[in-house]
């Protein structure tokens, strides 16, 4: 089978955006240009590696297994040039993140500091919810993944942060300085929707306690949890780090919070990280607890 690095590239690009037209700009060539290329690689492979309906594109097994035999050889290929690049007092390439929407209240601005470290690095910064980032540490798809619940993966894991839960209520409410979680029994709550790293921790602290909350509404972030709480629609839980912005809002003094929670920094542990990948993880690991 003859096909080159940049069929590959355009074919993840079919994989990613789901349109050969998205993929044909994705990769700066027109679109008979890139269906020829993606016809040309489904022959030399000798089966089909997409399907298309209802105009969308969908990718068979064979698509998928190339997509994801792609993914690696573009990662060890970049890796090998960022190696070459060390060995030529160089520091350039490119370090893929990807991070639940919980860590955008902070990683952005780690990232920003290794940035100016590493002027030279493009960086890519994928922000998702748990679901979606887990999804893409299945697929290979990043360097490094950030998370509060890591699934059960054979992952490289390490700490890199504290990452307290608290109760929060709007500003106006009337609820004293401190609470037993009983005492709270006829109010209303306001929660991560189920599956995020925030809503798994809650439920399970929750659970400890044989504390059954009145759920009213389940919002997709911490933002969104953050301001229906000001708006006087109940109680909710999110992190400190998400407290930001938060005028209208007060966190609880109840017993068992915060919850305690933490960030990790994550990578299949049978994934060699490249020398960027490597030095960006050593600067969380360094400076993250210093912001």
């Amino acid at each position: 089978m003859n096909v080159t690095f940049r069929q590959m590239r355009l074919f993840l690009a079919l994989a990613e955006t789901g349109s050969v037209s998205k993929a044909a700009a994705a990769m700066h060539v027109t679109q008979p240009t890139a269906s020829a290329q993606l016809r040309e690689m489904a022959s030399a492979i000798g089966l089909p590696l997409h399907e298309v309906i209802g105009k969308r594109v969908y990718l068979t097994d064979a698509g998928r297994q190339l997509a994801q035999t792609a993914r690696a050889m573009l990662a060890e290929w970049e890796s090998f040039g960022q190696h070459m690049g060390q060995l030529k007092g160089l520091s350039r390439g490119r370090l893929r993140v990807a991070a639940v929407s919980t860590a955008e209240n902070f990683i952005p601005r780690l990232v920003g500091s290794f940035c100016r470290l590493h002027p030279a690095i493009d960086v890519s910064l994928a922000v998702l919810n748990r679901d979606g980032v887990v999804a893409r540490l299945r697929d290979n798809r990043d360097d490094i993944y950030i998370m509060s619940m890591p699934p059960d993966l054979d992952l490289a894991d390490d700490v890199f942060m504290e990452n307290p839960l608290v109760l929060i209520a709007a500003r106006g409410t009337k609820l004293g300085s401190r609470h037993s979680l009983a005492q709270l029994k006829d109010q209303r709550f306001i929660l991560r929707e189920p599956g995020s790293g925030t809503r798994m921790a809650t439920d399970r602290h929750f659970a400890g306690r044989r504390f059954r909350p009145d759920v009213r509404l389940e919002l997709g972030s911490n933002a969104a949890v953050r301001e229906a709480v000001a708006g006087g629609l109940g109680l909710g839980v999110i992190s400190r780090h998400a407290l930001q912005g938060g005028k209208d809002i007060r966190v609880l003094d109840v017993e068992g919070f915060p919850i305690s929670s933490r960030w990790h920094v994550v990578h299949p542990r049978a994934k060699q990280l490249s020398p960027i990948a490597a030095a960006f993880r050593a600067h969380l690991l360094a400076h993250a607890g210093h912001g």
